[in-house]
């Protein structure tokens, strides 16, 4: 994680990110894979960074208007390591939609049970593991299709452009803050991930 993430935002910037983030949602652009879309959209020069003038076309042609000042400080505050440059992460962490308390600790309670051997990143031989014991039937070999289906479990909370066949906590934040900026009732939200990974209810 970067120093200046901590670093606490001016009020102007909160807003503008506000702004920005409303205009993503509208688009469907919610989830870390939408974001990895608009990312390379900005993206015009494919270095995997957005430089300043980059940022300025794309909120352009997205439909933001912004005074100049406004989009120094957007981008400033999106460059969290100074290097004057906006690469995915620095992206990621100021549109991803916010997560209240009470989802960010069912969705660390569903990270810690899939990373069955604590090592803090959810790997295949981890969904194994899981599927293995609370499967009455399960013997044998893993199949080539069933090793794809693990594997593409892994590839939809991969972080875009940057896979390596593991979930983060950080990526699996990424996802389900995507998740749950469409799911308005937290009571629902937590429910629902329970049901879907077999945790208990209460």
């Amino acid at each position: 994680m970067y120093k200046n993430w901590r670093v606490e935002l001016s009020q102007r910037a909160i807003e503008l990110f506000k702004l920005m983030r409303i205009q993503c949602l509208n688009r469907g652009h919610g989830g870390i894979k939408e974001l990895a879309v608009l990312f390379r959209k900005m993206d015009l020069d494919f270095s995997k960074r957005i430089c300043y003038e980059e940022l300025r076309l794309g909120l352009e042609k997205y439909g933001m208007e912004i005074t100049q000042s406004d989009l120094k400080l957007l981008f400033l505050s999106f460059d969290a390591d100074e290097n004057r440059q906006i690469d995915f992460a620095e992206f990621l962490h100021r549109l991803r939609p916010p997560l209240p308390p009470s989802r960010i600790k069912i969705i660390d309670e569903v990270f810690c049970k899939l990373d069955v051997n604590g090592d803090g990143a959810i790997k295949t031989d981890d969904l194994k593991v899981l599927y293995t014991s609370s499967s009455k039937t399960r013997t044998g070999e893993w199949s080539d299709q069933e090793e794809d289906k693990l594997e593409s479990f892994i590839e939809n909370y991969d972080t875009p452009d940057d896979e390596d066949g593991k979930i983060t906590r950080e990526e699996f934040l990424n996802y389900y803050a995507g998740v749950s900026a469409r799911v308005p009732d937290d009571a629902f939200f937590i429910m629902t991930m329970k049901q879907c990974f077999g945790l208990t209810q209460g």
